[in-house]
């Protein structure tokens, strides 16, 4: 079976000294819960797993029923024992549950090491910010790599452009109907109704659901409010709509993209450049057929710039670095990355007609950057999807 790199990474928190929660975060259908129970199966440790994925069962008196349960097992052992709860979240007002068993165990140094799990960041940012600062760390479960599909599905380049990183979703690759349909009711209809509008107060969820549709579209494209506005019905304001991208977002499902500027105020007020966290999201919503998506230039480009744009997404969270994209009048660089006093600056050959020479126009601004071009001979998209490329230098 196919283990990710998350498997190892818990494998050696769990090996250290007990100090911090242990908090796995993501998206839904990433494989959180396997590799949660692969590090678990494959450990030296004593476990207990539950898991609050059911309603009725998951209350702060079940969970504190649970948590007595794994000191037994521990006290019962002998040994430091391993206690996971698989989609923490859906317990009411978990964090300050977590915290009291947690401070307890840790007053009366029972070495039970903790591991929480759960799809939506949205609440569990919540709880961590009310209840557990300095007790946790976070690992984040992020959509499956194409080094990491390859591998496990045997996925090439245009399998994954077209079919993106849910692994579940995978086996559905023969029959794009089957597979249209999975995607919508089993990841975005569930994240946008449990992650989102049960999460967070939120007036208009139509508005957001056509907002997350239009933004997977327009992936990988700059789309000012106003324009979104004018493409949406029933629109309140602008932040309204900035509001709603926060939310969608946190739920890893689609971003905005600030432009890149020296002055911080300059990069909020910017104009968004949409991008999808996984290019399955948009082309589930274009709902075009393989062959028709990846046989338009215009398209394909897109979906490109959009695989990129969701790589590099998924390796800002894991490495700390920030994503933004840059424009002045007609010159244009897809992608700037930011690390400490580090500026990197990336093209994308996508096959698409656009202008070039933007980064040749970034560079005389930022003499210190960076600069390379995905899709040239140099730095071939495959090879950079693969991860072959430091982005840093």
């Amino acid at each position: 079976m196919f283990k990710r790199q998350l498997v190892k990474q818990l494998k050696d928190r769990m090996h250290e000294k007990r100090q911090f929660i242990q908090i796995i975060t993501g998206p839904r259908q990433s494989g959180k819960t396997t590799a949660v129970n692969q590090a678990l199966e494959s450990g030296k440790s004593p476990y207990y797993y539950i898991s609050a994925d059911d309603p009725i069962a998951s209350s702060s008196e079940w969970l504190g029923n649970e948590w007595e349960q794994a000191r037994l097992l521990q006290k019962k052992t002998g040994r430091e024992t391993i206690f996971a709860i698989d989609e923490i979240q859906k317990v009411k007002q978990w964090s300050s549950i977590v915290k009291q068993f947690w401070d307890e165990d840790s007053r009366k140094k029972i070495p039970l090491k903790v591991i929480l799990t759960g799809s939506s960041s949205l609440l569990i940012h919540k709880g961590l910010t009310e209840s557990l600062q300095g007790r946790f760390e976070i690992l984040y479960s992020p959509h499956w790599s194409y080094s990491e599909c390859r591998s496990a599905f045997g996925y090439t380049l245009e399998d994954f452009l077209f079919f993106g990183g849910y692994p579940g979703a995978s086996v559905l690759k023969d029959d794009e109907n089957r597979w249209a349909r999975y995607i919508g009711t089993s990841i975005v209809e569930p994240t946008i109704a449990n992650d989102v509008l049960l999460m967070e107060e939120v007036r208009k969820p139509a508005l957001l659901r056509s907002l997350f549709n239009l933004g997977a579209v327009y992936s990988a494209q700059e789309l000012s409010y106003t324009k979104i506005m004018g493409q949406l019905a029933d629109v309140g304001n602008t932040v309204t709509l900035a509001h709603y991208l926060d939310l969608l977002e946190k739920a890893n499902m689609l971003c905005g993209l600030h432009k890149y500027s020296r002055q911080k105020i300059q990069e909020r007020k910017s104009s968004p450049r949409l991008m999808v966290f996984d290019t399955s999201l948009m082309t589930y919503s274009q709902g075009s057929s393989r062959k028709m998506l990846l046989g338009d230039p215009v398209k394909k480009g897109h979906l490109v710039e959009s695989a990129v744009g969701a790589y590099l997404l998924a390796r800002s969270k894991e490495e700390g670095f920030e994503v933004f994209w840059w424009r002045e009048r007609d010159d244009e660089v897809d992608f700037v990355l930011t690390k400490n006093q580090k500026l990197t600056a990336i093209e994308v050959k996508s096959g698409r007609v656009k202008k070039t020479g933007g980064s040749i126009e970034f560079k005389k601004k930022y003499p210190q950057a960076l600069l390379f071009t995905v899709g040239s001979a140099n730095f071939g998209l495959e090879d950079f999807l693969l991860g072959k490329f430091d982005l840093f230098g």
